[in-house]
């Protein structure tokens, strides 16, 4: 396969928040681009754009033959849902791409399932939200057989800034639950640093501008830091996804014997701040509510 991406058949499936600015990356490089979606909308609008729409994600498969398939879905229960769709019409040679935050043991499940097709199976997850998806400059953690990451590098890197391969199947996994870890607890610390300033009567955007160049910098502290401050929840990343997410690093830890109570918190917050208060629409800045209310 050539590095030229109008040389690449790609299919795409989910195009939502993150996955519709993905897929017009890929379109805009020239790719052969055929997708689908579960609701019509984001269909139609493809369309318009002047992507080919299939008609189920087995006619995806098949239309990328022994390209490259990319999921961009929510929850490892509808990839899992998909994968079976998509195998009728997988052919050897093809490559599944997820580049969603899927549950590890599923993870080697689906890659397995689809080598049985003589097809290989690539963990991808993103970091960097809506906003690195729309630049695309998301950070990508990769796991899976280094030959066929580099037989894909070169549409990672049209969605991607930083492409890294972590290794084996799973791999890519690991690494983003890692990274979602630390995000959950940030998020976290960052709502009880400005919200404990707001109750001291110092003004929050102005301990938040303080905090930035020091220790305390992060993503977190400057994006959902000002969200915060201007109460703005808008979601960008919704709250029930970051607890879904959570709840992947509890089985994660669970599976390899990592005792953590901070994360046994993290998980009762967010399971509080999503199903009891009923905020699993608002953006996972939102949880700084959580204090706010108290």
């Amino acid at each position: 396969m050539s590095e030229t991406p109008g040389a690449y058949k790609i299919g795409f499936i989910g195009l939502g928040n993150m996955g519709w600015p993905m897929a017009g990356h890929l379109h805009d490089a020239g790719a052969d681009l055929t997708v689908w979606n579960r609701s019509e909308a984001p269909t139609r609008r493809a369309a318009e754009r002047g992507m080919a729409v299939a008609a189920d994600p087995a006619a995806v498969a098949e239309a990328a033959g022994d390209g490259i398939i990319c999921l961009n879905l929510t929850h490892t229960a509808v990839v899992a849902d998909l994968v079976d769709r998509l195998v009728p019409g997988l052919a050897p040679g093809a490559t599944v791409i997820d580049f969603g935050t899927t549950g590890y043991e599923e993870t080697l499940a689906f890659a397995a399932l689809v080598a049985a097709h003589g097809a290989s199976w690539i963990d991808a997850p993103v970091s960097g939200g809506e906003v690195g998806a729309k630049a695309g400059n998301l950070t990508i953690m990769a796991g899976g057989d280094e030959a066929i990451f580099q037989k894909v590098l070169p549409v990672l890197k049209i969605v991607g800034g930083k492409v890294t391969h972590m290794g084996r199947q799973g791999a890519g996994q690991v690494t983003k639950l890692a990274n979602q870890l630390i995000v959950a607890q940030t998020i976290d610390a960052v709502a009880q640093a400005l919200r404990m300033a707001e109750l001291a009567g110092v003004d929050a955007g102005l301990v938040r501008e303080a905090l930035r160049g020091g220790f305390a910098e992060s993503r977190i502290l400057e994006l959902h830091g000002d969200r915060m401050v201007r109460r703005d929840f808008a979601p960008g990343g919704r709250s029930e996804l970051q607890l879904k997410d959570v709840r992947l690093m509890s089985e994660l830890a669970a599976r390899v014997g990592l005792q953590s109570s901070t994360l046994e918190n993290s998980r009762a917050l967010w399971e509080h701040f999503v199903h009891e208060l009923g905020h699993g629409d608002l953006d996972h800045s939102g949880l700084f509510k959580l204090y706010e209310q108290a």
